[in-house]
């Protein structure tokens, strides 16, 4: 099976949502599934009890009992770039750490998805220049993109391939995120994918996060480049 990394063309543009969509597709097909967040930033409030919304989400749909310890390498409470709100609570971040968790995780499960933070580009360590994207070709893992529909998009994504592909990173696909239908945004997906005819999936824009248990991408040619035609099957 294939471990990979989600990575996106910005913060907030859905890696969470699509991280959890791929990891309960692939947990129907019978397989053991793992999501690992490197680094994960903002811890929320509610009610006297606090908790992080990406591993939470993970949690929450995952059709597997997930081992807490296999899901994060670390969590600051400030919600801010990752190398900054390390700095606030006195901690550095060991990125080599990061490397020998993934490299751990692929040796106890069918598939790993590590979620990225941010961009490519999110320093995790500036004293030594290290990005996100640094660890990603560290780990020699490829990618799934994923990309927002809107105004915008063409630019953002055709620059993180760029970025990509300068450092002969595989990237299994595109998944376009929020899609609401629109003549712009399906005209946006054309043209990215006339530069780049990659694998795709296409989300639609979700009214409510539990709407995510409704979708099904294992028809799609992103789907089918990650696990093979006969998953369309089971």
């Amino acid at each position: 099976m294939q471990h990979f990394w989600v990575v996106g063309t910005d913060t907030d543009v859905g890696k969470t949502i699509v991280t959890t969509l791929l990891m309960c597709q692939l947990q129907r097909l019978g397989l053991k599934i793992t999501p690992f967040k490197p680094v994960q930033t903002g811890e929320v409030y509610d009610n006297l009890h606090s908790y992080y919304a990406d591993t939470a989400m993970y949690e929450k749909y995952s059709l597997q009992a997930l081992n807490k310890e296999h899901m994060n390498g670390y969590s600051f409470k400030e919600a801010a770039s990752p190398h900054f709100a390390a700095q606030l609570e006195g901690q550095q971040i060991d990125v080599e750490n990061l490397l020998q968790r993934i490299q751990c995780l692929q040796e106890s499960y069918d598939v790993v998805i590590a979620e990225g933070a941010g961009g490519l580009f999110v320093p995790l360590d500036v004293q030594q220049s290290i990005t996100l994207l640094d660890v990603i070709v560290s780990s020699k893992l490829p990618v799934v993109l994923v990309t927002r529909t809107s105004l915008g998009t063409i630019n953002h994504t055709l620059l993180t391939m760029e970025a990509l592909q300068s450092r002969q990173i595989d990237v299994l696909g595109i998944v376009f995120n929020g899609d609401t239908g629109s003549m712009m945004e399906q005209d946006n997906i054309k043209t990215i994918l006339q530069y780049h005819p990659l694998p795709y999936a296409v989300i639609p824009r979700l009214q409510d996060i539990s709407q995510l248990v409704n979708i099904n991408i294992t028809h799609t040619t992103l789907f089918e480049r990650l696990y093979g035609n006969d998953t369309r099957n089971n």
